[in-house]
C-alpha cells in the first residue's frame, strides 16, 4: 500500500538539508551535574565564550546556558552546561538562534522519586498538560471544510502531597481527554459533519535506566463516541497498551508508539476492526526544531485502512510576523477520518493552518 511506504519515508524526507552548525552530545546526562558538548562552526564563523542551548523535554521547552571550556581549535570548541536537578527523561538538544543539528539525549535523575518509580519528570510538569496535537486547519473537498482537535491530560495525583507524595507510583495516573471535529463550512448554517470524544484513563511508566528494552509504557482504557443518537450514533469502548521507543537521529528524534487495543464494546459499529484493525502505527519525527512529522496508520482486518500525516514548524522559524504557534499541514487518505464515518473512504483530503501543540 503506497501510503505504508510514504508512513516510513516521511519522517526521514523532511531532513534532506543539512544544519550550517553541528553539535555534538553524550546519549546520555545527568540533571544537575556538568556536561559537555562539541559545536563546530560553519568556515569564518567565529565561536563565542558562551552559546545558547534549546532543549525540549517532554512538554517543556526552555533555554540556558553552556560557557566555552576551552580555546577553539579551527572551527571546534568544547562547551560545558548544566540541566536543572529536577529535570528528566528523553530530551532533544539544539543551539538556539542557530541552524543546527539536534541531538537526542536521556536526562537521568538520581533522586529517590526516580528510583521508586522508573518515572523521569520533566521539570516539574504541572498537573494539566498537553497531549495529543492541538491544532486547526482548513482545505477544500468538495467544498471548504475544517478539522480542529483540543487534546490534554491530567495527572490525578499531586507528586508533592499527599498520596502521591506518599505512594509515588499513584502519579503515573492520568485522565487524558481529546475531541477532534469535522466542519463543514460550505453547507448552508455550516453545520459540524462529527465530532468524536476520547476521555481515557491510564498509567504511564518511565524507565529509569539505560538497560530496560523499552522507554516508557501506558496501560488504560479509552472511550470514543460522537454524541450522536438514533442511526447516527458511534461508540466504542477499548482496552490498550502503548509502549514507547525514542531513538536518536542524525537531524534530531525518532519516537516509535504503537498503541494496541482490543473492544470491550462495540455494538453500535461490530465490523470497526475491519477499517481500523486492533493497533494504531503511530511514529514521530522532530528534525531538530524544524520540521516535527506525525504519521498515524491503521490497518483493519479486511485490508483497508487509514492514513493520517500531520507537519508542523514553528511560525517564529518561518518568520510570520507576530503570529505564534506552529505553521500546521495536515493529509489524511482512507476510511474514517471520523467515528460516524468508520466504513465510508472519501477523497484524500489536504488541509493547512496553525498548531498550538504538534
Amino acid at each position: 500500500m503506497r501510503w505504508l511506504l510514504a508512513l516510513v519515508a516521511l519522517p526521514l524526507g523532511v531532513a534532506a538539508q543539512e544544519p550550517a552548525w553541528l553539535l555534538v552530545a553524550p546519549q546520555r546526562v545527568v540533571a544537575g551535574e556538568r556536561f559537555e558538548i562539541i559545536v563546530v562552526a560553519p568556515v569564518d564563523e567565529p565561536l563565542p565564550d558562551t552559546l545558547q542551548l534549546r532543549v525540549k523535554l517532554d512538554v517543556a521547552e526552555f533555554e540556558m546556558r553552556a560557557d566555552a571550556s576551552a580555546p577553539a581549535e579551527g572551527a571546534r570548541r568544547r562547551y560545558h552546561g548544566f540541566l536543572p536537578p529536577r529535570a528528566g527523561g528523553p530530551a532533544t538538544l539544539a543551539l538556539a538562534g542557530r541552524d543546527s543539528n539536534a541531538i537526542a539525549l536521556v536526562i537521568a535523575r538520581s533522586d529517590s522519586m526516580q528510583r521508586l518509580t522508573g518515572r523521569e519528570q520533566a521539570l516539574e510538569e504541572p498537573a494539566l498538560s498537553e497531549e495529543d496535537p492541538v491544532y486547526f486547519v482548513i482545505g477544500p473537498r468538495g467544498g471548504w471544510n475544517a478539522r480542529f482537535q483540543l487534546s490534554f491530560k491530567y495527572r490525578l495525583f499531586d507528586q508533592s502531597a499527599g498520596f502521591g507524595a506518599e505512594r509515588p507510583w499513584l502519579q503515573g495516573f492520568y485522565f487524558g481527554y481529546t475531541q477532534s471535529s469535522l466542519w463543514d463550512l460550505s453547507a448552508e448554517s455550516k453545520p459540524f459533519h462529527d465530532t468524536s470524544y476520547r476521555p481515557s484513563l491510564f498509567w504511564r511508566w518511565q524507565r529509569a535506566d539505560e538497560r530496560t528494552w523499552i522507554d516508557a509504557v501506558r496501560v488504560g482504557v479509552e472511550h470514543e463516541s460522537n454524541g450522536q443518537g438514533g442511526e447516527s450514533s458511534r461508540s466504542v469502548n477499548t482496552l490498550f497498551v502503548r509502549p514507547e521507543w525514542h531513538w536518536a537521529s542524525g537531524r534530531g528524534e525518532i519516537e516509535f508508539t504503537p498503541k494496541a487495543y482490543i473492544y470491550l464494546s462495540n455494538d453500535e459499529n461490530p465490523d470497526i476492526a475491519q477499517y481500523r484493525g486492533y493497533v494504531d502505527w503511530r511514529v514521530r519525527h522532530d528534525a531538530g526544531g524544524q520540521w516535527i512529522t506525525t504519521a498515524l496508520a491503521r490497518i483493519g482486518t479486511a485490508g483497508k485502512g487509514s492514513l493520517l500525516v500531520d507537519m508542523s514548524r514553528r511560525t517564529r522559524d518561518i518568520k510570520v510576523g507576530p503570529v505564534s504557534g506552529y505553521l500546521h499541514l495536515q493529509f489524511f487518505d482512507g476510511y474514517g477520518e471520523s467515528i460516524l464515518d468508520y466504513n465510508v473512504r472519501r477523497r484524500t483530503q489536504l488541509r493547512v493552518g496553525l498548531a498550538i501543540v504538534p
